[in-house]
């Protein structure tokens, strides 16, 4: 079976940083693009971030930009979220899933495992 999960819940001020890890197992690593999402009850799913397979090009949404990064490793089947300068409005359950091809094909992402919840105070 595929499964990734996120992991690296945490509570931070206003301005913290956080790292959330996506553990992905029962599939070729290399052969999908890795996205990040979050969701907050009463606020749209978001697709925050993802990394191609192919080439390693990265996608932010503008609410991100500039604060997030994305990696990944694929010798240890490992994607990470590296999160800086964070807002309030950035506390959401956070979720990795994998695409259906090593390109980025927004809206085509599958296999959430459960999410990792990120909380930040102002």
């Amino acid at each position: 079976d595929v499964q990734l999960q996120a992991s690296g819940e945490g509570l931070v001020q206003a301005g913290g940083s956080l790292r959330l890890s996506c553990a992905a197992s029962g599939l070729t690593f290399d052969d999908y693009a890795i996205g990040w999402f979050r969701q907050d009850p009463g606020k749209k799913h978001e697709e925050v971030s993802c990394i191609t397979s192919s080439d390693g090009i990265e996608y932010y949404a503008e609410s991100v930009k500039g604060r997030f990064t994305i990696s990944r490793d694929t010798a240890k089947n490992m994607a990470y979220l590296e999160m800086n300068s964070l807002k309030p409005e950035d506390t959401a359950t956070y979720y990795c899933a994998r695409g259906t091809s090593p390109a980025n094909e927004p809206g085509q992402y599958y296999d959430w495992g459960q999410g990792t919840q990120v909380t930040v105070s102002s």
